[in-house]
């Protein structure tokens, strides 16, 4: 097991221990460290996002979504790790697809989520496809700002674009992103030096050639 996944199990182990805090009481511990963080990347029309948040956060999204069991109403599992119950948790998904969102000129980008493995190190990764390559998308994510207004997410951009990073709150949770050169269209960097660098040898070879004749006959004509 992952330090990362002990980590979460011990802090499960001990909301099981001294019972469930009220939702309020448990969203409210947990807000004010540093904020979630989304990665996004852009390639002709597919976007990627992948999602990170603290194991303590994670702790309060399952238990706002039921993803783990309540002991005051039942017996508590014990064979599947809390990062494991997430990962296999139906609502999880449910909720990740609808408070993650892209967006392309008004219209939603169809949108995934892979697999969920080692959620706390790996984080939520998504997949979106959209009409045409991208240039401007209105991101959204909202994610743990309905258990508390002021949990934040911090969206980075890996693929060029403006801004490069902006923080997106429960006020603010949608950011317009404008990229360059994520529509895979035209060639890549360098491409360009390098095709004009070997037409000026090939110019500079040709005229080589044609003094090396007129040396060789003598310049005569």
């Amino acid at each position: 097991m992952r330090i990362h996944t002990r980590v979460l199990a011990g802090t499960l182990l001990v909301c099981v221990l001294g019972g469930w805090a009220s939702p309020a009481m448990s969203a409210a511990a947990h807000p004010f460290g540093p904020p979630s963080t989304a990665r996004i990347g852009a390639d002709g029309s597919r976007v990627t996002i992948s999602w990170f948040a603290a194991e303590d956060d994670w702790v309060a999204l399952g238990q706002s979504i039921g993803a783990f069991e309540d002991p005051a109403t039942g017996t508590v599992t014990t064979e599947l790790t809390g990062e494991q119950k997430l990962e296999r948790s139906p609502a999880l998904r449910t909720y990740l697809l609808d408070r993650v969102t892209v967006a392309q000129g008004g219209r939603r980008c169809e949108s995934r989520l892979e697999e969920l493995r080692e959620l706390v190190t790996a984080g939520a990764r998504f997949v979106f496809d959209c009409q045409s390559p991208v240039t401007q998308l209105d991101v959204t994510v909202a994610a743990l700002t309905d258990l508390n207004k002021a949990y934040r997410t911090m969206l980075v951009a890996e693929t060029p674009a403006t801004p490069g990073r902006t923080l997106l709150t429960e006020a603010e949770s949608t950011r317009r992103l404008t990229f360059s050169g994520a529509g895979g269209s035209g060639p890549p960097p360098g491409t360009t030096s390098v095709v004009v660098g070997a037409a000026v040898l090939l110019a500079g070879a040709g005229v080589f050639a044609a003094l090396w004749r007129r040396r060789g006959t003598g310049g005569r004509s």
